[in-house]
Formats: C-alpha cells, structure tokens, sequence
C-alpha cells in the first residue's frame, strides 16, 4: 500500500511537469512574424434594378417553342435536364440524346421575372461539333 502512495504521490508531482510548454524570447528578438488570416472572396451582390441589361433573344426558325420559355416548360418538352447550372439570375440547362447535345441559357427578361430561354447551342456528343439547332431540338423533344 505505502509503494501505490509513493507511486500515486509521484505520478500527482510529474502532471505538473506536463503543462502545456513555454516558448522564451530573447529581449534583443524580434517579434515572431504572424500569419494574416485567409481572406474571404468578395461578395458579389445580385444586379439591382438600376443596372439591369436585357438580355438578347435569339431568333432562329424552329426554335419558337423552346425561346420565352421557363425551365418548367423546357423539361416538359425535353424531360428532365442532364445537366442544371445556376448563376446569379441567369440559369443554364443541358438536354442530351443519341441525336446531340442541346445547351438552352435562361436570362430574366425584366428586373425580378423569371429566367426563361434567350440563347440555344447545339453540338455532336461524339465530338463537339456544332449541329443545326431546330434539327438537335426535334431530335430531343419527347
């Protein structure tokens, strides 16, 4: 019993050896450079009304179902989107088939609406060439 106390009365003594350790400066040393802390992206607030630009709408023959229209209405003639991209207001849908790859970009038309489809592209899924746009959007519709 009179070695456990020693031991126990040893082992209390060391634990207030393991403080956490300290570092001794020199008085003719310089301070110790400090890391600046990571700096977070900037913000980028959404556009206001004030300098809202309209979008262009692109005007082809053959794709008069597909331009003006929301993204609701778009999955409805395509089913659901491959692929969904969203950027501030504007939005970016991807439809494929074995047909092409059909690319539809969405800008609101005024300050606060809904974005709908301004912009189509076209392309092989094989290798990226541009293919006609009405030809890609026949081919996909369901």
């Amino acid at each position: 019993m009179r070695k456990f106390v020693l031991l126990l009365g040893a082992a209390a003594s060391l634990s207030g050896c393991m403080s956490s350790p300290k570092t001794y400066q020199f008085p003719d040393a310089a301070p110790a450079a400090r890391t600046p802390p990571p700096q977070q992206a900037p913000v980028v607030p959404a556009p206001s009304t004030a300098t809202f630009r309209a979008p262009t709408v692109m005007s082809m023959p053959g794709l008069e179902g597909v331009i003006g229209r929301d993204a609701t209405a778009l999955a409805n003639i395509f089913g659901p989107p491959r692929l969904e991209v969203k950027e501030g207001d504007a939005m970016k849908l991807q439809f494929t088939g074995n047909a092409c790859v059909l690319d539809i970009y969405l800008y609101p038309l005024s300050p606060g609406a809904r974005p709908s489809a301004t912009h189509v592209e076209a392309r092989r899924a094989s290798d990226g060439e541009d293919v006609d746009r009405a030809a890609c959007v026949r081919a996909l519709r369901r």
